[in-house]
């Protein structure tokens, strides 16, 4: 018996054979929230991982807390009521500040939230420093969002990394977020000191099966003044090249996508003074990883259809992302027999001409 073949689609008007959305999750491609971010270098952070330099990965030096508190009081109050910001504190364990600051922060943002300044309130921190009574009491005081630094759930990489707690109190911290009834965000370093590339494709499934609000992608870079710099020069720690980890990232993102899972950034930011010596880095790494992962996406819907497309039509405010940075991909999307052009349609579309 003959195998089943798939039927040629019949070409629509203008030649398409399919037509398709972007695969990213609706809700990514709205506006997105001005955020306001503080950012607290190791505050409240128990121990230094081996692969953290917050200072120059925030481009800020640590600060006493009531200096930062002072020069937050006073951005606010100088801030136009009708400038609605998202308050981001960010770069140190906020849930792990001594007290009274945590509340300190929160009874500030409540004042500015009167006011229409503030709309939400969000804080990164690490998966061992939560418990359900403290995030209940955050919640009340007018904290919506919690990224978890979790890095990875694999117990290989968590230890060789220092992190201090394991996958399954990973796990069990993000279901704690959501229990709590706040927003849960998670942080991910793939390429850490002993991960592979299939325990992050695991660290992917388990993030997607949490059902985040959103995630951070990180590739561990080896920077300037870490035990993780010492590792590397010694022979100890080989980081992950650049071309295996966007592939790996592109699958990332398909894998989340598919979720429904946003990845809110992909990559530090670009600080001065970074220091890095090594690892997966790029001015443009995130562009990198959506567009070969759309390359990915198309090549997938065209190996669909019964018969051969000849363009992919893509909408103009798209080109960038499907052609890649500096139209790297152009020849990857020649090579599957397509000629890309632009139109001002919303959607892709694979055509027959």
């Amino acid at each position: 018996m003959s195998p089943i073949r798939p039927q040629a689609p019949e070409p629509l008007a203008g030649g398409i054979l399919l037509r398709f959305s972007h695969p990213e999750p609706a809700k990514a491609l709205r506006p997105q929230p001005k955020i306001l971010p503080v950012f607290l270098p190791f505050a409240g952070c128990p121990q230094r991982c081996v692969f953290c330099n917050q200072p120059a990965q925030t481009g800020a030096l640590p600060e006493p807390l009531a200096v930062i508190y002072a020069r937050l009081e006073a951005h606010l109050c100088t801030t136009a009521q009708h400038i609605a910001q998202e308050l981001a504190f960010y770069g140190g364990t906020f849930t792990a500040l001594p007290e009274p600051w945590p509340q300190r922060f929160l009874e500030l943002a409540a004042r500015h939230a009167a006011t229409g300044r503030i709309t939400r309130v969000r804080c990164s921190t690490r998966p061992d420093a939560i418990d359900a009574p403290l995030l209940a009491k955050m919640r009340a005081g007018g904290l919506s969002l919690v990224e978890l630094g979790v890095q990875s759930f694999d117990d290989a990489a968590l230890a060789q990394s220092l992190r201090g707690y394991d996958g399954a109190a990973a796990r069990a911290a993000c279901l704690l977020v959501r229990q709590a009834g706040l927003g849960l965000g998670i942080q991910l370093l793939p390429g850490l000191p002993g991960q592979s590339a299939a325990a992050f494709r695991a660290d992917i499934a388990q993030a997607a099966a949490l059902k985040p609000e959103l995630t951070r992608l990180y590739p561990c870079l080896v920077l300037e003044d870490t035990p993780l710099a010492g590792l590397w020069r010694g022979g100890g720690y080989a980081p992950w090249d650049l071309e295996a980890t966007v592939d790996e990232l592109a699958q990332a993102l398909l894998d989340l996508w598919a979720a429904g899972v946003p990845a809110a950034r992909i990559g530090l930011a670009e600080q001065e003074g970074l220091g890095v010596l090594a690892g997966p880095r790029h001015p443009a790494l995130g562009q990198l990883a959506r567009s070969r992962a759309l390359l990915v996406f198309v090549r997938a819907k065209a190996a669909q259809l019964g018969q051969q497309a000849r363009t992919l039509r893509v909408p103009r405010r798209m080109q960038g992302e499907v052609l890649g940075h500096k139209n790297a991909l152009a020849g990857k999307y020649s090579a599957l027999g397509l000629a890309v052009r632009l139109w001002d349609e919303p959607d892709l579309a694979l055509c027959a001409f």
